[in-house]
């Protein structure tokens, strides 16, 4: 009776057990394309210093040209972008109750939380602004 519920035990246990691998492209992948399901696969094999899991890269932004069969490194991603390069976007100020909207001209692309350039097309000076969740750039008081 040990032996059969030592057996069952080791073969849940055998199979809970996670297999390594590393997250391949199967395609060609440009700079700044946004990963889908589609474009990625789970090699047998651990290469070092590659993801292992499919969940971290989808949905994710290449930084750098990604060729099939060449394993994903978390170097190679970053957030997707929210703003292009010379998009319109609302500027946002906001400090001690005063808060003043504008629109301004991005001078960089950049994902939710990054500081980019932006140009305020009012009095055509630039400032640093966090792109907020919202779509909106908040310039960072000084």
């Amino acid at each position: 009776m040990k032996r059969i519920a030592l057996a069952l035990l080791a073969s849940f246990t055998l199979g809970t057990v996670a297999e390594a691998g590393s997250v391949v492209a199967l395609r060609t992948l440009r700079a700044q394309s946004v990963i889908s399901p589609e474009d990625v696969t789970l090699a047998e094999e651990t290469i070092p210093g590659a993801i292992g899991d499919l969940d971290q890269v989808i949905g994710l932004e290449t930084r750098v040209a990604i060729y099939p069969g060449r394993p994903i490194q978390a170097g190679d991603l970053t957030p997707p972008a929210v703003v292009e390069r010379n998009q319109m976007i609302s500027l946002a100020y906001q400090r001690r109750g005063l808060s003043i909207m504008t629109e301004g001209r991005t001078l960089d692309r950049g994902a939710i939380g990054d500081s980019i350039r932006v140009m305020n097309v009012t009095s055509k000076s630039t400032v640093f602004a966090t792109i907020g969740a919202d779509g909106v750039a908040y310039v960072q008081s000084q």
